[in-house]
């Protein structure tokens, strides 16, 4: 089971790993090891998510999830399978974590008496300052 947090575990059955070979120049390693390690995760058919974690994960990761609802993770950053693959697993914990995590309610709030005359005072401000670029005709 890999634990996302407190509420969430997704087994690790749930999870594809595919390995293929990096792009770009590396000689030897690159053109022999498929290093580049792509996590997929299925969360469309998530049995271990409740359909409003389903939901809103889908909602968070945007266009991160394909539109089969499959979450595609790409780690090519070590010179290893081991470690690309560690690599991405941890990638998958902290975004997953972070699209369940409930949004906090907006709390509505008023404008303070200070904040208030700050923005008065400006616009006087920006009154007179306008008002004194004017051209004025009284007979000079």
């Amino acid at each position: 089971m890999i634990r996302i947090n407190l509420d969430v575990a997704i087994p690790e059955s749930e999870i594809r790993f595919t390995f293929t070979r990096s792009p770009g120049p590396g000689g030897q390693n690159v053109n022999k090891v498929a290093t580049t390690a792509v996590l997929s995760f299925d969360l469309a058919a998530c049995a271990a998510l409740s359909a409003d974690q389903r939901a809103r994960a889908r909602r968070a990761l945007g266009n991160r999830v394909n539109k089969d609802g499959i979450l595609a993770i790409v780690c090519r950053v070590h010179r290893t399978q081991a470690a690309n693959r560690r690599a991405a697993l941890r990638r998958f914990i902290e975004l997953l974590a972070a699209a369940l995590k409930p949004p906090v309610p907006r709390r509505p709030t008023k404008p303070t008496r200070a904040s208030k005359e700050r923005r008065l005072a400006a616009k006087t401000r920006l009154s007179r300052r306008k008002s004194d670029r004017r051209f004025h005709l009284d007979g000079e």
